[in-house]
């Protein structure tokens, strides 16, 4: 089984409220056409322009504080269901049975936290071939009442629960670089290791604090993780193949 993080600003620009890059999601759904049904498949995409600016509107991280927060948490779902509902449409016209699942439905969190998953759902899809699509979500939380489960924090979930044998985080850059992709003295890191791990958590390499939280994702997998561009037709096709692509954090 092969999880595959579609990132926001891969489906989307972030910067222009509720776009979506039509033709990047087509050409990732004929490659994965490619190896299915011999390989199986969950996808999980991010928030991009459709649930981050909304979560950032209403301030759904700082936990439930009024009726507002309540109409902004079912917005933010709702503009989730709307982002997710293009995907699967581009799956299905490519004959690729993707199936919605809806994070909110089957976790509960404690601040930020999954304390509780019903994926039982998911394994049962699998089993029939399904190809099981979750997204990052807003979520009923213990602490704060109301939360967000980012997409990275579901991989490393779903990587910890069942057989996986490798995960692919779609990024609109190469793979995890020694500081910031727009630095002439940028260097791509072939191999993410718990030296380079440390160095970006505490801030010796100038990422992104999305950037972080992937890393710190991905190595808690057991799994081969690999981050590529997924704006770069033929990447994912060398990654499921295993070739030498973007940045990798080999499997335990």
């Amino acid at each position: 089984m092969i999880l595959i993080k579609l990132g926001g600003s891969v489906i989307s620009n972030k910067n222009k409220p509720f776009s979506f890059n039509d033709s990047v999601v087509k050409n990732i759904a004929s490659e994965l056409k490619k190896f299915y049904p011999k390989k199986k498949f969950i996808i999980i995409h991010g928030g991009g322009s459709f649930g981050h600016p909304l979560a950032k509107k209403y301030g759904i991280r700082n936990g439930l504080d009024g009726k507002e927060k309540l109409i902004g948490f079912s917005h933010t779902h709702q503009a989730m269901l709307d982002l997710n509902k293009k995907i699967i449409e581009i799956f299905l016209e490519k004959e690729l049975p993707a199936f919605s699942i809806s994070p909110s439905s089957i976790f509960i969190t404690d601040n930020g936290k999954i304390v509780y998953g019903s994926i039982k759902i998911i394994e049962e899809a699998i089993k029939i071939n399904l190809i099981p699509v979750l997204f990052g979500d807003v979520v009923i939380d213990v602490s704060k009442k109301i939360d967000i489960l980012s997409g990275d924090a579901i991989m490393s979930y779903l990587a910890s629960m069942l057989d996986v044998e490798k995960a692919i985080f779609l990024m609109d850059v190469d793979g995890i670089y020694d500081r910031s992709p727009n630095d002439e003295k940028a260097r791509l890191i072939d191999e993410l290791n718990e030296e380079a791990k440390i160095s970006a958590i505490e801030g010796k390499f100038d990422v992104t604090g999305g950037i972080k939280n992937k890393i710190r994702e991905a190595m808690k997998m057991d799994c081969i993780v690999y981050f590529i561009n997924g704006l770069d037709e033929g990447n994912l096709t060398k990654a499921i193949e295993g070739k030498k692509v973007g940045t990798i954090k080999k499997g335990k």
